[in-house]
């Protein structure tokens, strides 16, 4: 590590198991564009096959962390300086803002507001599922704590039979106010 990369801001992504997940590397190429050192937390399930993780891993020079550390063992990312929670998903929304730290990721998320780290939330959320009254009283909550949301993202085929962009920058964008 150089003395430049010991200066750089550190950004943490945490990134929930939906389809959209498989093109994280954006979202990284787009922070280290911007002078950032990434470190990515995935949820367990984003682990099974949501994206590439050896490539995520060459990509930021880090392993990807999913699991607590045990007693003893040394943090492999400094602490964050900002994080960015990207696809968020309902499932994560909803535990984290109810307080629930059940995996690495939500504890990450709970932790990182008491912390006073900024953080920004990309929601990839069905039409349905965000339909949902527990969803809505999330959003209020979350913003309440200072958590800076982008546009929600349903995926939803359109049109044209395309899904739209998921627009990973927005993230770095929501950070930068």
């Amino acid at each position: 590590m150089t003395e430049q990369d010991e200066r750089a801001p550190f950004l943490y992504v945490v990134v929930c198991a939906a389809g959209i997940a498989t093109d994280v590397g954006k979202l990284i190429t787009a922070a280290q564009e911007r002078e950032w050192q990434v470190g990515v937390i995935a949820t367990p399930l984003a682990m099974n096959g949501f994206f590439d993780t050896a490539a995520v891993e060459a990509q930021t020079g880090r392993p990807i962390r999913s699991a607590w550390r045990r007693p003893g063992e040394a943090r492999p990312f400094p602490e964050p300086d900002a994080v960015v929670v990207a696809p968020a998903t309902f499932n994560t929304i909803n535990k984290w803002a109810a307080g629930i730290a059940d995996t690495l990721a939500l504890g990450t998320l709970c932790e990182a507001y008491g912390l006073g780290v900024p953080i920004a939330a990309l929601p990839c959320v069905a039409d349905a599922l965000a339909a949902h009254p527990a969803y809505q009283d999330s959003l209020i909550r979350l913003r309440g704590m200072g958590v800076r949301f982008g546009q929600p993202y349903a995926g939803e085929v359109g049109e044209d039979g395309r899904r739209p962009e998921f627009g990973w920058e927005r993230a770095l964008d929501l950070l930068d106010r």
